[in-house]
């Protein structure tokens, strides 16, 4: 009898526990249901496929209504094909080239490096007492970590200079 209660408490707990890390940055952005701009640009920008299987990377992650704070049209503006090496730009510029958590930033701001090619591809990231931001953006959800890396929700959509 014993045993088979012990067999019961094994089979039920490894049919709710989740697996660490199981989905990779896609399927977790996907799950998470307010980043769907994001998904939607990452694959208009040829993006999605890298972010899927791409290894130990950070996104900060702008939700929808990030994507909506934007002036009006922009978002349809820079889904159109002529427009994906700038979508390309940007959403890259969200990407960092390994896992940086949150608890490995110190109480004051640093600067990281983007995986956004030319231009301006440094990120400052603030760690205080009120929070995390990055650039002028805060982090609403941290540490979301997935199979080939970790998300970081944030509240704003940042955009590189030119």
């Amino acid at each position: 009898m014993r045993l088979s209660f012990i067999s019961a408490a094994v089979l039920a707990a490894s049919l709710f526990a989740a697996p660490a890390n199981a989905s990779n940055i896609v399927d977790a952005a996907s799950k998470a249901g307010t980043l769907n701009t994001l998904l939607a640009a990452a694959k208009a920008a040829g993006l999605a496929n890298a972010l899927a299987t791409g290894n130990n990377l950070t996104v900060f992650a702008p939700t929808d209504e990030a994507f909506a704070k934007l002036p009006a049209g922009t978002v349809e503006s820079l889904l159109k094909p002529e427009n994906k090496s700038k979508l390309a730009a940007i959403l890259s510029y969200h990407v960092l080239p390994r896992k940086l958590s949150s608890n490995q930033l110190p109480h004051k701001a640093i600067h990281v490096r983007t995986i956004k090619s030319g231009g301006d591809r440094l990120l400052r990231v603030r760690k205080s007492r009120s929070g995390v931001t990055v650039d002028k953006a805060n982090v609403v959800k941290a540490d979301i970590r997935t199979s080939n890396g970790i998300i970081h929700v944030i509240d704003k959509v940042m955009l590189p200079s030119s």
